[in-house]
């Protein structure tokens, strides 16, 4: 399997590089081939297009960042540690990584109607576990029973996903992961008064 391969690896590893420093339009495939230190014919060995490399980042490392979440929530016992513990990595994952930070936050979002469809396809099944969460909390009643996964769903995504945004835009200035635990009590408290 292709995925298996060092060369594959490398590439992907070049590409996130390459993409956050050039952005994604200016980043020619013989750019990634040079920084991944192989010739520009093996990345199609690999690979269809700059678009499908692209697809293949996301995937690759969307993939292994639901799995490290899906075992880190696994033993946690209710629904708001569960929550919190995914907030908490998903700061620590970007803010880990600053090459990928820009390409996930800025990049992904200025490629077309097909890609964009792509990267929703890979990042179902992270929402699918914050459905779970949001199901869990609602079945603990410490969530309201009549929350609709859609909604919470989107409330939670979208606040991780512009926070981050945010810290990337202003150039990493503040600790992200440090907003982890006052983003967790927003979103289960909301803005009501004590």
């Amino acid at each position: 399997m292709k995925k298996n391969k060092p060369k594959y690896n490398m590439i992907i590893e070049a590409a996130v590089k390459v993409i956050a420093e050039n952005g994604y339009h200016a980043s020619q495939v013989s750019k990634i081939a040079k920084k991944a230190g192989v010739a520009d014919g093996t990345i199609y060995l690999y690979f269809k297009n700059k678009e499908d490399i692209l697809v293949s980042v996301f995937e690759e490392k969307m993939g292994q960042f639901i799995e490290q979440i899906k075992v880190a929530i696994m033993d946690k016992a209710d629904a708001h540690e569960k929550l919190l513990t995914l907030i908490r990595m998903h700061f620590e994952q970007l803010a880990a990584d600053h090459h990928l930070a820009i390409v996930t936050q800025l990049e992904l979002r200025q490629s077309n109607l097909g890609l964009r469809r792509q990267i929703n396809r890979v990042l179902k099944p992270y929402l699918d576990v914050i459905d779970a969460i949001i199901e869990q909390g609602v079945e603990e009643k410490t969530y309201q029973t009549d929350l609709t996964s859609p909604l919470a769903r989107q409330m939670i995504f979208g606040t991780l996903d512009e926070m981050v945004t945010n810290w990337v835009m202003k150039e990493e200035k503040y600790d992200l992961v440090s907003q982890a635990e006052a983003v967790h009590r927003l979103l289960i408290h909301g803005l009501q008064a004590k």
